[in-house]
């Protein structure tokens, strides 16, 4: 979806002022300096190059009450009882509607509103503030900007994160590199030599041989295994991904389509599965693009099951309401048992515990979870691997060019994070890449980057998962590292390199 950011922070600005009975948050003149925005991005960034990681618990009140200040004022805030302890292996256990951790809930909202009727003229109350109370999650999100409540709640037993949730590494009202992965037009100049005509009547890419999927169609196609894509939808206009999706060799499969994202802030209605932007559609191409007619693009587990969720409106995760989409989408496929493979090619430099919480409930349910390690933007070239890619319980994916020494494709992030790459980019040509399904019509687009290699990556996982559904997701990782190019060794930028599918799934 391509955004206006000028007109949208001018629509939230009109909306703070007019609702929520003229709530203006106070500050107290006791609070630090505000940090610049360059001096909480060279924060960050010294964060990322000691750990390889950033996380707003890595860094003081006045760093998140800065960037909640310099973004868009809303908090989420990770609520638990006094003495529960880590969640990381345990989010899909508790139950938030018990008495403790009701009681944890409404001890941080009440001690929110008190600290700001200390310094407020006019009586504060609860609704003025509170954006959303998950029934599910124990996740609050609030609209303040008071120093004082940041670092009363960083210091709360039952506060488990307070973060900044709209704060980016540049000024919200330049928009330029916003629509970066979107777009998905037909490629009317593909050369003949990126693809191989094959039956019934489609284009195998010439990445998919690279990758040595067509040999590994000999022994799987992905039968009986859903792929969930987290990404911008798919769009009702691409009958491959509706009408056609179980056609030719791909029948006797399933597309079900949800949506997540919650476009307006001020409202809780969600805008349904449909892409708007087109990353989406092209990701969900590259993994499952049925193996039928009209000459389109195949994709590489042409006979798996699709489970295509709207969670943001582009590749960038940008807000609280990106971020539940994205958590939500998760937790959905999560409870799905045909699941087994979940595929993020989206990112930012700023880690969520909303997220983080949704990977761990995810992970704690067996799924194996790809993330792209990052695409570059101008005002991305300081961060190496992007969240959510960083996390240990995600399968970090990057994009290389063909031959050797490796090269990371032009716009594609490395870094110690990565675990596994795709080949996405002509080592001599940048604009001869992966070909997919294009927001309509039969004509394929072109595509490349990080993005492409996790969505690719997602298509060979269903292959060798396919081989024995009742398999592991440790068995499956494993065999993904004895068929890639570095194994037993670990490249310091590239992982274990490029995965052979045919020796995976053999």
């Amino acid at each position: 979806m391509k955004r206006s950011h000028i007109l949208f922070f001018s629509l939230l600005m009109l909306f703070v002022g007019c609702s929520k009975d003229s709530f203006t948050p106070t500050n107290s003149d006791k609070a630090p300096d505000l940090l610049t925005r360059d001096q909480i991005n060279e924060i960050v960034l010294d964060k990322l190059n000691a750990t390889g990681e950033f996380n707003w618990n890595m860094v003081d009140a006045n760093v998140v009450h800065s960037a909640l200040v310099a973004g868009d004022q809303i908090l989420d805030v990770g609520y638990i009882p006094a003495g529960e302890g880590d969640l990381t292996d345990r989010i899909h256990l508790i139950d938030i509607n018990t008495p403790k951790w009701q009681a944890a809930k409404n001890k941080v909202l009440q001690a929110i509103v008190n600290k700001l009727n200390e310094n407020s003229e006019k009586t504060i109350k609860l609704e003025d503030i509170l954006m959303d109370d998950d029934d599910f999650f124990p996740h609050l999100v609030v609209q303040v900007s008071d120093y004082n409540v940041v670092e009363m709640l960083l210091e709360m037993e039952e506060v488990r994160f307070a973060e900044p949730s709209g704060y980016e590494d540049k000024d919200s009202g330049s928009n330029s590199d916003r629509d970066l992965g979107c777009g998905a037009n037909p490629d009317y100049s593909i050369p003949t030599a990126d693809y191989t005509n094959i039956s019934p009547a489609v284009k195998r890419p010439w990445t998919l041989d690279k990758a040595n999927v067509q040999n590994a169609w000999s022994t799987s196609q992905g039968d009986n295994i859903t792929i969930s894509i987290l990404d911008t939808g798919s769009s009702p206009s691409q009958p491959k991904l509706g009408s056609q999706f179980a056609t030719g060799q791909s029948t006797g499969r399933s597309i079900e389509r949800k949506g997540f994202y919650q476009p307006k802030w001020w409202s809780s209605s969600l805008d349904g599965p449909d892409d708007q932007c087109g990353h989406g559609t092209q990701m969900m191409g590259l993994a499952v693009a049925p193996r039928g007619y009209n000459g389109t693009a195949v994709g590489v587990a042409y006979k798996s099951d699709l489970l295509a969720c709207r969670v943001t409106a582009d590749v960038f995760i940008s807000n609280s309401r990106e971020k539940r989409g994205v958590r939500n989408g998760l937790k959905y496929s999560a409870n799905k048992s045909n699941v087994k493979v979940i595929s993020m090619s989206l990112g930012t430099p700023f880690s969520s515990s909303t997220v983080t919480d949704g990977v761990n409930y995810a992970y704690n349910k067996g799924k194996m979870i790809l993330a792209a390690a990052g695409t570059s933007l101008p005002w991305l070239n300081w961060v190496g691997v992007l969240f959510p890619a960083t996390l240990s319980r995600t399968v970090a994916i990057t994009g290389v060019k063909e031959g050797s020494p490796i090269e990371e494709c032009n716009t594609c992030h490395y870094g110690s994070k990565v675990d596994f790459t795709a080949v996405m980019q002509r080592r001599n040509d940048d604009s001869r890449v992966g070909l997919t399904l294009a927001m309509s019509g039969y004509t394929p687009s072109s595509v490349s980057g990080s993005s492409c290699a996790t969505a690719t990556t997602a298509g060979i996982v269903g292959l060798i998962w396919a081989t024995n559904p009742s398999m592991s997701r440790a068995t499956v990782l494993q065999k993904m590292k004895n068929a890639s190019a570095n194994y037993p060794s670990k490249d310091s930028n590239f992982g274990y390199g490029a995965i052979d599918a045919n020796q995976a799934v053999n």
